[in-house]
């Protein structure tokens, strides 16, 4: 995302900038004010649309990590079309033509308002998402990004058109300034007040205004002289294929280390505004300060400094650095991004061209980071067999950093130092390009299966070198084991990890089998291991949104196919295929769609819960799945419970190795009171602990801030 040559407060670039040009003589269309206003508000609106419109569309996709990455593609894709559009109409329309044009399609863009997506977009469970959500996203917010995306470049050129002398820059700056605000208010005073409904008609309406103040500077703006055209502006010769070639090379290598640790972190924590926000966060402040023009970018400090980050985030994603505090596992990778972000970023500043080619230099960033978004967002999910993307990223930082250091490049004056100084970055390079090549390649070949689609990455294999009642198959989705079953021919329909008999499904499931004909629904498939409670005349029917899940659970592993239930699958979001379909009468529902650590908000809500109970029989039972490494689900499901008159036990249990049972925490909601008095869940249960102030979740409200642990 092109930014600024320089960097201040709004109110000292405003005042700064009209005093040093604002009354120049030549002056000729809108005062100098409008034109910083706009563009600060533009740069607002374009970055708070950003988390808005993805918090919106993320319940209809699985909450999955992939919607925000897709809508990073998205953004990136469009900003580079506001850049494109813009130089365009500078160097070929006529003053008056680009004025009209442009208030024509302000005009038209008003007619897309609000940006609320329609619910036809919802989808069916057969589609590919990512196709969906750029769909989504172009008809609900296409034309006018497009247009806030254009407004810094293109006000720019008819703020240097109109006054004469003038120094634009300053409005790329504030312009940084503006989308710097709009990403830090959203987690801090946006998300945790308003729902996501008044976020997007509020939205809508300023975007009004912004419109107003556009037209007008565009109809001030009407009259000048002939367009811009960035070869005839310069006195030197327009830069080279090469070197614009290595602009977009930087930009891109920045662009996908910020998606891929936006994915990593997503895809292991949680797929909430605050982990999209952090990663772009950072890579914006990183633009900013390279671009800044007082040298915060120290090239031999931020080479060490990438050399011990790249180090670091390949360490942290080896298998000796499991289960490390949310604080660690997010300071590692966002320092880690800031750091590679500010060499790519810091690189592209020391190579930018005159100001008569300023246009160019931006549109070929606009391509680098649109690029980024392509390979990681598109590329990746379709032909990558797990997340590699990031590992690639790494390397390719790496070689960035060894081409910008080569003899005669890299600014060290002394000629047998800096072939020291080459010849080191390279044998790191490699160094890095070798260890993670063979932590890929050790994943790789210690795996039955290993696919990969927008919902995640899978991987099956066996494990065990001791006796063979104890060896195991597992699955795991990203770096969280989703299920585990004994290959030993006795023990293989034993059920295992987080439902084995002691834990709150399995009690739940054991208390109601004094009834015939139970029928048991389950969202969230993995392994099938709920099946292994089957019994000759029960049904279990399982939720799942992920095909892939659903051809493992049936091709990997026993637990479906020979469960002595009878099986059903529904292929889709559970939530849309439960609004679809007619009252089931479970006797049992249990809440299990967990992404890695990832948790599907949409699935926690008060609506979500209302929904769940419609499904069970009166007095049936609501069985929540809720460990978490990071977040304390539990004080979330009790409230929605409480709000509908329902009472709850927390069964929290201990790990059992012998049998492969992890440590499970399940919540078990219901208004039979025998429920709570079956011996075992008695004895077993113990109070939920609450959270002061805890706000309820509904689908317009969610805050994850209060309940991290």
């Amino acid at each position: 995302m092109p930014l600024s040559s320089e960097s201040a407060s709004p109110a000292s670039l405003l005042t700064s900038s009209i005093g040093s040009d604002g009354g120049a003589p030549g002056h000729r269309g809108a005062p100098l004010a409008l034109y910083a206003v706009t563009i600060f508000f533009s740069a607002f609106l374009l970055f708070e649309i950003e988390p808005i419109i993805a918090k919106i569309v993320l319940p209809w996709f699985g909450g999955s990590a992939a919607v925000w990455t897709t809508c990073l593609l998205f953004f990136q894709t469009v900003l580079l079309a506001g850049y494109l559009y813009a130089h365009v109409a500078m160097r070929r329309l006529a003053p008056r033509t680009q004025v009209f044009m442009h208030i024509g399609l302000l005009a038209a863009s008003i007619l897309t308002l609000p940006v609320i997506p329609g619910a036809a977009w919802k989808p069916l469970g057969n589609e590919d998402p990512s196709w969906r959500i750029l769909g989504l996203l172009a008809v609900t917010l296409g034309l006018p990004y497009l247009l806030l995306s254009a407004t810094t470049p293109m006000l720019q050129a008819w703020y240097a058109r109109t006054h004469e002398n003038a120094t634009p820059y300053r409005l790329f700056a504030l312009s940084n300034a503006g989308s710097m605000l709009a990403l830090v208010s959203y987690p801090v005073l946006v998300e945790p007040v308003f729902s996501t409904g008044h976020q997007a008609w509020t939205w809508s309406a300023a975007y009004l205004g912004f419109v107003l103040l556009c037209g007008s500077v565009a109809w001030l703006a009407r009259t000048g002289r002939a367009p811009i055209n960035d070869v005839e502006a310069a006195d030197d010769s327009p830069p080279g294929w090469g070197l614009q070639l290595t602009w977009v090379s930087f930009a891109a290598c920045g662009s996908t280390m910020l998606l891929a640790v936006t994915n990593h972190l997503t895809q292991n924590v949680a797929s909430i505004p605050f982990l999209w926000i952090l990663p772009l966060t950072l890579y914006l402040l990183s633009f900013i300060l390279c671009f800044e023009g007082r040298g915060w970018y120290h090239r031999p400090t931020f080479l060490k400094l990438a050399a011990v980050a790249l180090g670091s985030m390949a360490y942290a994603m080896g298998e000796d650095f499991q289960n490390p505090p949310l604080s660690l596992l997010i300071g590692v990778f966002a320092g880690g991004l800031f750091v590679c972000t500010m060499v790519c970023h810091g690189e592209l500043a020391r190579l930018k061209p005159s100001h008569g080619h300023l246009t160019s230099f931006y549109l070929m960033i606009s391509i680098g980071g649109a690029l980024g978004g392509v390979l990681v967002g598109l590329v990746a999910p379709h032909f990558f067999s797990g997340y590699f993307e990031l590992p690639i990223a790494m390397v390719w930082c790496a070689v960035m950093i060894v081409l910008a250091v080569r003899p005669g490049r890299s600014g060290i004056d002394h000629r047998l130092f800096a072939k020291i100084v080459w010849i080191g970055s390279i044998g790191c390079a490699l160094a890095l390009a070798t260890c993670l090549g063979y932590e890929i390649h050790q994943f790789r070949t210690g795996s039955l299966l290993l696919v990969r689609n927008f919902y995640g990455a899978l991987r099956v294999n066996d494990e065990g070198d001791g006796v063979e009642e104890a060896k195991i198959r597992k699955l795991t989705h990203g770096t969280i084991n989703h299920g585990e079953e004994f290959l030993d021919a006795g023990r293989h329909m034993q059920p295992t990890t987080y439902y084995g008999y002691k834990t709150g499904i399995g009690l739940a499931i054991q208390e109601a089998q004094v009834r015939l004909g139970l029928r048991v629904g389950v969202i969230g498939l993995g392994t099938g291991t709920i099946a292994a409670y089957g019994r000759p005349g029960d049904t279990f029917r399982f939720y799942d949104i992920n095909p892939l899940v659903i051809d493992i659970a049936r091709s990997q592993f026993r637990f479906v196919p020979e469960s002595k239930a009878k099986i059903d699958i529904v292929l889709g979001d559970a939530r849309l295929s439960l609004e679809r379909e007619p009252p089931q009468n479970y006797d049992i529902l249990a809440v299990d769609a967990f992404s890695s650590d990832s948790i599907p908000v949409h699935l926690l809500t008060r609506e979500a819960f209302g929904l769940y109970f419609r499904h069970l029989q009166p007095g049936g039972v609501l069985a929540v799945h809720v460990s978490n490494k990071h977040l304390d689900l539990a004080p979330v499901v009790e409230n929605a419970a409480n709000s509908l008159g329902r009472r709850s036990a927390l069964i929290d249990t201990e790990d059992d190795d012998d049998n492969a049972v992890f440590g499970a925490t399940w919540v078990l909601i219901s208004t039979r009171e025998s429920l709570f008095q079956y011996p075992f869940i008695r004895r077993a249960a113990t109070p939920v602990k609450r959270i002061p102030g805890l706000r309820m979740w509904t689908d317009d409200y969610s805050n994850l801030f209060q309940i991290l642990k």
